[in-house]
């Protein structure tokens, strides 16, 4: 991720509204945390990846609560972010906590973590088909 993410959230942020902006939170969390292998070993690593691995499989979305975001990414992390999209961080971290199974599991149509996974583009850009 870099040059292309920067590119990517530039275009996708003029999508504007709510889209956008979760568009770019969410490139925001993959890039700090090492993509989607990264963001999926954070979760592990914090026990819950039970959860992750519901996101990454073909069967339901297990949930996570924002309270989970921001223990696993760090409150510091969501502060900062939400600063810089002018939102609290009680907020970001319950938009995140809403939107990441579900991109996740987009991002892992066939049920496991690939190559072409950390996509993030592709991915983001097929959910507003």
């Amino acid at each position: 991720m870099g040059l292309l993410d920067n590119v990517a959230g530039a275009v996708l942020g003029k999508l504007g509204g709510q889209q956008g902006g979760m568009t770019q939170i969410a490139m925001d969390v993959f890039n700090q945390h090492g993509g989607l292998n990264g963001v999926l070993d954070k979760f592990k690593q914090a026990g819950l990846g039970d959860a992750a691995a519901s996101w990454v499989g073909k069967g339901e979305n297990l949930p996570i609560s924002a309270d989970q975001i921001s223990s696993v990414l760090g409150s510091g992390a969501i502060a900062e972010m939400a600063a810089k999209f002018g939102i609290s961080p009680a907020t970001l971290s319950t938009q995140i906590a809403e939107h990441l199974p579900n991109l996740v599991d987009k991002m892992t149509p066939n049920g496991e973590v690939t190559a072409d996974s950390g996509n993030l583009l592709t991915s983001v850009l097929g959910m507003f088909k």
